[in-house]
């Protein structure tokens, strides 16, 4: 069945679509063809959606008729519109495009790319030695059906450990391995989120939550994240007290992606609050491991649950790769057992040679992650410098940790930015993709898990294409890429 998309709808998606600032005007078939391809751009509107009539649309926009047929005309010709008399239209893929590993839609011809799509990391050397040494223990497990549907024991016990240093108590029966972070919230989700549930998330926040949250079709409410201070504690706990949310989704580490650090006063008064309003909060760890500066961590939140309202959730996709598909979710016993019933109907376990070879990662996770901070480091202050000098009008703070930094723009322009971005070799993430409705125009993620080069090169390319947008004699649209 064809998804559709009303002409409210599809006016709200689009916002300010008819020019961009500083820019010589566009004819208005023009700027709306390009706004359409631009929420095709960062994901805001899928492929095999069916758009409104063209009457529909138009009166939506308050604009005439032939606009919007020109419009869908434009979008027709580019490859991005696929109509059939009787039948409607809907959006499709230009020819010559492909799926990418970041799950953007993106040309063939694409190996001069700079992605900054992406925020992770390439593998540490330890991985090979860590593969070789999981593949001698694998021998052990080969008698079994190999089905682990909460992990393998050495594994959740190596997990537990981790938690146990941090302050947080934890045994074996508490963690249930899973295949990545992201699927550590899904489960988390089905068990907890009922279909239509209220829940309350942080603005700007990891896409994929976003995603995850959406098929389950809850009721989504915002806290917004300031640029510079991050969360406001009174506005934080009055929405959660106001809204009274089934449950909370909140990044407290090392925020993806404004890079904030959740103070441990707020933490406590969080969990508290969470308990007078009955509400389940899902905390997402996975940047935990990658303080940059060397301050002082503040207690994981797990730390003031006394209630069992804290399931924490996180994996090695940050600190370590993100092809090694493993994450964890920590959770009381029960918890634990109830996601693994669940899980059984989704994948039955993790791959065990995965969890080996994690096993063995983990026992040298000093080393690895040292390594690990000492490389961000390095690439985040190339990339700070390099902004400061090409881009000095951008707002930003340095992150004290994880793997990104958002920077505010000079404009409403990451949408219009990202795509020319694309012309000249870059991927980026424009940050529309980080909150609901069409928001943060102004805002831009720029990940530093790059080569210090790449980042420097990136920005100058950045830099070039910025000024083009205030200088071009004239409009000059393009192919997109499209955000699956």
């Amino acid at each position: 069945m064809t998804t559709s998309v009303r002409g409210d709808q599809l006016a709200r998606l689009l916002g300010r679509w008819h020019a961009l600032p500083g820019r010589r005007r566009s004819p208005d078939y023009a700027a709306l063809a390009a706004a359409v391809r631009g929420l095709l751009s960062d994901g805001r509107l899928a492929l095999g959606v069916r758009l409104p009539a063209e009457r529909e649309l138009a009166e939506a926009l308050a604009v005439s008729r032939t606009t919007v047929s020109a419009a869908y005309r434009n979008l027709r010709e580019t490859g991005h519109l696929t109509s059939r008399r009787g039948a409607g239209s809907w959006t499709t893929l230009p020819h010559g495009h492909r799926v990418a590993t970041s799950g953007l839609w993106t040309p063939d011809d694409d190996l001069d790319m700079i992605d900054l799509g992406v925020a992770a990391s390439a593998a540490p050397v330890e991985l090979v030695p860590a593969a070789r040494a999981a593949a001698d223990d694998l021998p052990r497990y080969l008698g079994s059906a190999g089905y682990h549907p909460t992990g393998l024991p050495e594994l959740r016990a190596a997990v537990a450990e981790a938690y146990s240093v941090r302050g947080v108590p934890t045994s074996a029966e508490q963690i249930l391995i899973t295949s990545g972070t992201q699927q550590a919230l899904d489960l988390v989700l089905r068990l907890s989120v009922p279909v239509g549930a209220p829940v309350l998330v942080e603005t700007p926040t990891y896409p994929n939550a976003l995603a995850a949250l959406a098929a389950r079709r809850a009721r989504i409410s915002t806290h917004g994240l300031d640029i510079e201070a991050g969360w406001d504690g009174e506005m934080l706990l009055g929405a959660l007290r106001q809204t009274r949310p089934r449950m909370t989704y909140v990044i407290p580490e090392f925020h993806n992606p404004t890079g904030h650090l959740m103070p441990a006063s707020l933490r406590e008064r969080l969990v508290a609050t969470a308990h007078a309003t009955g509400t389940e909060l899902i905390v997402d760890e996975s940047f935990v491991d990658l303080p940059l500066d060397g301050a002082q961590m503040p207690p994981p939140v797990a730390v003031f649950d006394r209630h069992s309202r804290v399931t924490s959730i996180g994996g090695m996709s940050k600190a370590y790769w993100g092809g090694l598909r493993i994450g964890w979710v920590r959770a009381s016993a029960p918890v634990v057992q109830r996601l693994a019933a669940i899980r059984v109907g989704v994948d039955m376990a993790s791959p065990v040679l995965e969890q080996l070879v994690a096993v063995h990662l983990l026992r040298n996770s000093a080393e690895i992650v040292a390594a690990r901070r000492a490389q961000l480091r390095f690439r985040r202050d190339a990339l700070v410098a390099e902004l400061r000098d090409r881009l000095p009008e951008w707002r930003f703070i340095t992150p004290a940790g994880g793997v990104t930094l958002w920077a505010e723009l000079d404009g409403p322009i990451s949408s219009a930015l990202s795509r020319a971005a694309e012309d000249v070799g870059v991927r980026l993430a424009p940050g529309p993709r980080f909150g609901l409705d069409g928001t943060l125009e102004r805002f831009l993620r720029l990940p530093f898990t790059l080569p210090a080069d790449d980042l420097v090169e990136a920005v100058r390319r950045i830099a070039s294409v910025r000024h083009d947008l205030d200088h071009a004699p004239g409009p000059s649209w393009r192919t997109p890429a499209v955000i699956a």
